[in-house]
């Protein structure tokens, strides 16, 4: 299983990224649930849809039966347009189905943080939404559900969880993932 994203799958400020992250949790539960599954973490901090794209092609060069992917905030927040990031993201997904065919792909959503008016960011409400659909992938509509805002779940920049927002965003992840 391969985590293909940003900060938010790195486990951006973490003390200890490898048992904290979104990936890691995901390799606990999984070992708890008895499912043999190795999971990589491919997640850089800062990482937009170009340079998850431009990172591609060595991560594909690594077998793999659930493909992760989480991009797109960085690009919101360096205001690249919505048509560029659901472009980049398309062409991830497709280079991920060409090269391993019977991967299931899950797309990790983000929405607009609540101080960002529409249209400031036109195009960015659907992006995620009309990727899964398009791709019949999985979706979790919003990866940050039930942290976004929390102070005690976030760190001081309020963007990025704390360990115990990852346990959330874990269990967010989770019943979608098991499908």
């Amino acid at each position: 299983m391969f985590f293909f994203g940003d900060s938010l799958t790195a486990g951006y400020g973490l003390k200890d990224p490898l048992k904290e992250s979104l990936p890691a949790r995901i390799g606990q539960i999984l070992m708890s649930e008895g499912m043999d599954y190795h999971v990589i973490n491919a997640g850089i901090s800062g990482d937009t849809s170009v340079s998850g794209l431009n990172r591609l092609p060595d991560t594909l060069k690594i077998d793999t039966d659930i493909f992760v992917l989480e991009l797109g905030a960085n690009d919101l927040l360096r205001g690249h347009p919505a048509a560029l990031v659901s472009h980049n993201l398309q062409k991830i997904i497709s280079a991920v189905k060409a090269t391993h065919p019977a991967a299931d792909i899950l797309i990790l959503g983000m929405k607009l943080p609540f101080w960002i008016p529409d249209e400031r960011a036109p195009g960015y409400r659907r992006i995620y939404q009309d990727l899964a659909v398009q791709n019949h992938c999985e979706l979790v509509p919003y990866l940050l559900d039930g942290i976004e805002g929390r102070k005690h779940l976030n760190m001081y920049d309020g963007v990025h969880p704390l360990a115990e927002g990852y346990k959330i965003m874990a269990d967010t992840v989770w019943p979608t993932l098991k499908k």
